[in-house]
């Protein structure tokens, strides 16, 4: 067989995804897949051509690309397989793995020589990989101490952005760093997509899963019922949306050191019979701010979490929820 070599990008793409918080299948497929498909070069593959390999004929491809292309980089040093033997355990640890899937993780990538490349501002789980070649093998004191998030132990599944972007960072002044803590939060993007990223994760993730929904979602905890594991637990919130749980001197104080220039707010401005989101939708057309977005605002009101008074006591109960 012959091929070319993975540019440094390249391979600093493909060593984050294979380390993302992802099912095994999924991802070791993909990537796999596309490193073929960039690089080999004879024979020359198609597409499906490769859906007819076994999956320990890709590994052996795909592991030689890679190792030949971080090798042509930094030197051909042996592999540090410790850690290949660490990433293996872990994702068994997670993930329900097929005895073929299992060897996309019987791989021999040089992991201890591609962290070498990789400098700079990295994402967490290229971080953690990082610390694992320097480790002693405890990876959840390491986690604790360098608030790596990985090894991942509890996921979150709530409906949007908010959630994702602010959760953290009220626990976190809690005292309580889900990075720390392992947890992992992922926005479905929906209430009815949570009950359908529900349904994919139990047949995908060994892993307890805290699922959070907006109060008018009952019908769909009718449709998770049915499945709800017992390391699982749902949480309806009491009143309208996630948004709605935000105390209102924390808004005003959001809105007020934000539009400094432009807009000054109180408590009664935000009193309504509709949604927080509604209100404050509202009142940026009104005042001809830019479009009100969720995810913008969640960041602002972020910067803003530093006293006790700007949590809810619901918000309070989320999150010791999430921490025992």
């Amino acid at each position: 067989m012959k091929h070319k070599n993975l540019t440094k990008e390249q391979i600093i793409v493909s060593i984050d995804r294979l380390t993302r918080f992802k099912s095994t299948k999924e991802k070791y497929l993909r990537v796999f897949t596309d490193i073929i498909l960039a690089c080999l070069t004879e024979p020359r593959l198609k597409k499906n051509d490769i859906e007819r390999i076994s999956f320990a004929e890709l590994t052996e491809i795909a592991q030689n690309i890679l190792n030949s292309s971080i090798g042509g980089l930094c030197g051909f040093q042996k592999a540090d397989l410790r850690i290949n033997s660490i990433l293996k355990d872990y994702e068994n640890s997670v993930c329900f793995n097929d005895e073929e899937t299992i060897k996309f993780l019987d791989n021999q990538i040089n992991y201890s020589s591609a962290a070498t490349l990789i400098s700079g501002e990295t994402p967490v789980n290229i971080k953690w990989l990082k610390e694992i070649a320097k480790s002693d093998g405890n990876l959840i004191m390491l986690r604790k101490e360098k608030a790596l998030k990985y090894p991942v132990e509890k996921v979150i599944l709530a409906e949007g952005i908010t959630e994702e972007i602010l959760l953290p960072a009220f626990s976190k002044y809690l005292g309580k760093d889900f990075y720390k803590k392992g947890i992992h939060i992922i926005a479905a993007g929906g209430k009815n997509q949570v009950v359908k990223m529900y349904y994919r994760l139990i047949e995908e993730i060994k892993l307890p899963i805290y699922i959070l929904l907006d109060k008018d979602a009952e019908e769909n905890i009718n449709q998770i019922k049915p499945k709800l594991r017992k390391i699982d637990k749902i949480h309806l919130v009491s009143c309208g949306e996630f948004e709605d749980l935000l105390p209102k001197s924390l808004i005003v104080k959001t809105v007020n050191k934000h539009f400094e220039n432009f807009l000054t707010v109180t408590e009664k401005d935000l009193e309504s019979e509709y949604s927080t989101a509604k209100v404050l939708t509202e009142l940026f057309r009104l005042k001809g701010l830019h479009e009100f977005k969720k995810a913008d605002f969640a960041k602002l009101v972020r910067e803003n979490i530093n006293e006790d008074s700007d949590i809810s006591s619901e918000i309070r109960d989320i999150t010791d929820e999430l921490n025992n």
